[in-house]
């Protein structure tokens, strides 16, 4: 079965990384939940996107300069504004949440959680550990998978932990893709959908598509090839969407 992940939780309809939107995903029924991370100053993960504040909070600054009690006196609704639910007295409120503190909402539902980790993580020493110690508490829980553009990051993790799964996110064709995943003990692909919808990617010609997580796919059409395609995941904006799509297409 091809596994329906929210991006960001349901980023579509809820502002994106925060609980709300986890709680749209989850409520949906989602197989697993896409997530970003970023280090506070005083050394907690919280789940956002962007090295800085700016662009999803009613903050400015970077991350890596605040604390986490200085994050959450920040909205982290307020500047979704173009969504259709937007609801300023209730939005206002919505807060940056720690990793921790969204791993455990997710826990009872024990989905997948896939923790995206973005290449300015890699100034940190050490940043990998710190990773693996913060999740250890829930991975009973749920499933916990790590991903990144940036390769060094992901085979830091490995070197730590030999058993956890790792996924590097692609945008480009290569030659001899599976020969990467082997070289480099990566467990699997997180392909563009470019990739994936492509006629004949060198992905598909070597069965590497129902090994790969698909971003971002928020076209009805696409959801629909790809399932056809029979993918690892699809990771959408709109998770109601695309579970209702596999439904229909009796991939459930």
């Amino acid at each position: 079965m091809t596994a329906i992940y929210g991006h960001r939780g349901a980023m579509g309809v809820f502002p994106e990384n925060t609980l709300p939107s986890f709680e749209e995903a989850l409520s949906n029924g989602v197989d697993g939940i896409e997530l970003d991370v970023q280090l506070t100053k005083d050394g907690q993960f919280v789940v956002m996107h962007d090295p800085t504040v700016d662009r999803t909070t009613n903050g400015t600054g970077h991350v890596k300069d605040k604390t986490v009690k200085e994050l959450q006196a920040l909205s982290a609704g307020i500047p979704f504004t173009h969504l259709e639910n937007y609801c300023e007295a209730d939005w206002k409120e919505i807060t940056v949440p720690t990793l921790a503190e969204a791993l455990e909402l997710m826990a009872p539902y024990q989905v997948e959680v896939n923790i995206e980790l973005k290449p300015n993580l890699s100034e940190t020493e050490g940043i990998e550990k710190l990773l693996l110690n913060c999740v250890k508490p829930f991975q009973k829980a749920v499933t916990i998978n790590f991903s990144s553009f940036h390769l060094p990051l992901i085979q830091r993790l490995r070197q730590l932990d030999k058993d956890v799964e790792l996924a590097w996110l692609i945008k480009h064709e290569m030659p001899y893709p599976a020969d990467y995943l082997a070289t480099n003990r990566i467990n699997l692909y997180h392909l563009s959908k470019k990739l994936a919808l492509k006629d004949r990617s060198t992905y598909e010609e070597e069965g590497l598509l129902q090994q790969s997580r698909i971003w971002t796919v928020n076209d009805p059409e696409e959801v629909k090839g790809l399932l056809e395609k029979k993918v690892k995941a699809i990771m959408t904006d709109f998770p109601e969407m695309a579970l209702r799509i596999r439904k229909q297409q009796g991939n459930i």
